[in-house]
């Protein structure tokens, strides 16, 4: 329990038999020590001294308490309670006047933190509900606003809330995040032209600008992990993959293959396919499938059960004939409309999501694409860059994890 929430308790409960004798004697003046001052429909009854509310005392209006506790110099100070607009109890902290810190219940929960002049929960607070789920964080409006955290069973957020909404969590860029590329033939044809990749210069400077980005620092990031296209469907090759590969694993990069799932051949024609035209070398990542079908595409496939039931398969066929477990690369709008229609493939498979917003996915996951426009020294033209989910410590774990033995 917080310290100040138990201090608290401990001083009020101190003060609760003279408060409750005060409710309980109405208008009466039974000793010298306790008054009653009556102002239009606003009735104190209490201790006072050189004619200012001093001790402990009610202040009501009507049959209505608007304040029982600790008063100095006419003000509330120190431990009382109070109600709110919608007569919700609230015991707390006051100083000079104003709720400093305060407990709130209700139907729904408990509230503990700070309040603003109209009562309403703004600061900091932490909120419990009847459904075990606990929030601590930032307040503003009697929600939650800003950054904080919450856990409900075993499922933990840390992020950003606006308007009891969770938005997800906005990440400080600085060149201590692991950052990555993925590249295909695009990254060498740019209409007739040709340009190679200088593998000696890769650094990335720019993280694109399609959302906003919360930058430490120069941009100047080390690449830590390339994946490369290498097929599409069963008939489309991409003609630099193998160079790019075998550049890549010489300038000592962890390197993973990906596959672009087709709507027109099924999934165990398309694991053939990718098998049959990519590498998978010691120390190499996990191979890659990228599923972002099209609606129409779907109900092509018959539908998002069908589609699933082509994607497992060739999950199922690459893990067993390279000894890894593929990661899915998706959408945050495929993520909405699909994925839970596969709750094994949910549960079982690592997810890289691309998402192109001010938050990180509020999915598990251990990639995440935050911009395909992002720019990098030795690359001609646009580039996605993504970024791990973790630091060094947690990238090295995985490393020795999921690469090819």
């Amino acid at each position: 329990m917080n310290k100040h929430h138990t201090t608290y308790h401990h001083h009020f409960y101190r003060y609760a038999w003279l408060l409750m004798a005060l409710l309980i004697q109405g208008c009466r003046v039974d000793t010298d020590d306790v008054v009653t001052v009556t102002k239009g429909r606003n009735t104190y009854r209490g201790q006072m001294a050189d004619g200012r509310r001093e001790g402990l005392g009610v202040l009501s209006h009507g049959d209505s308490v608007i304040y029982s506790g600790a008063w100095h110099r006419g003000m509330r100070q120190g431990y009382g309670w109070t109600t709110d607009s919608l007569g919700r109890k609230i015991m707390g902290t006051w100083d000079h006047d104003t709720l400093v810190i305060g407990t709130r219940h209700d139907s729904t929960g408990t509230y503990t933190g700070e309040f603003d002049r109209n009562l309403m929960a703004r600061g900091h607070g932490s909120y419990r509900d009847t459904m075990g789920t606990y929030y601590e964080g930032l307040w503003k409006d009697d929600a939650r606003n800003g950054f904080g955290f919450s856990s409900q069973h075993r499922y933990f957020r840390v992020g950003e809330w606006k308007n009891d909404v969770y938005k997800g969590e906005r990440l400080q860029y600085t060149s201590e995040r692991i950052y990555g590329i993925d590249i295909s033939k695009h990254q060498h044809i740019k209409g007739k032209r040709r340009y190679g990749i200088d593998w000696g210069r890769l650094r990335i400077t720019h993280l694109g600008t399609l959302s906003k980005k919360n930058v430490s620092g120069q941009i100047d990031y080390k690449v830590s992990f390339i994946f490369i296209k290498s097929t599409e469907g069963t008939t489309i090759l991409n003609p630099f993959y193998k160079a790019d590969y075998t550049a890549a694993r010489a300038h000592g990069y962890p390197v993973g293959t990906y596959h672009f799932f087709s709507h027109r051949s099924t999934g165990a024609e398309q694991a053939k396919a990718f098998l049959r035209h990519s590498r998978f070398n010691k120390g190499d990542l996990p191979p890659v499938l990228d599923l972002e079908p099209l609606p129409s595409q779907v109900a092509k496939m018959g539908g998002a059960v069908a589609m699933w039931r082509r994607v497992r398969n060739w999950l199922q066929i690459v893990e067993k004939e390279t000894g890894m477990r593929p990661i899915l690369y998706i959408s945050q709008l495929f993520v909405n409309r699909y994925l839970d229609a596969a709750p094994d493939i949910k549960h079982n498979y690592p997810v890289w999501i691309a998402r192109y917003g001010e938050y990180k996915p509020d999915v598990k996951l251990w990639v995440w694409q935050l911009a395909p426009d992002g720019r990098v020294a030795g690359i001609h033209g646009e580039v996605d860059i993504n970024v791990f989910n973790g630091y060094h410590a947690e990238f090295k774990q995985w490393l020795n994890t999921v690469r090819k033995k």
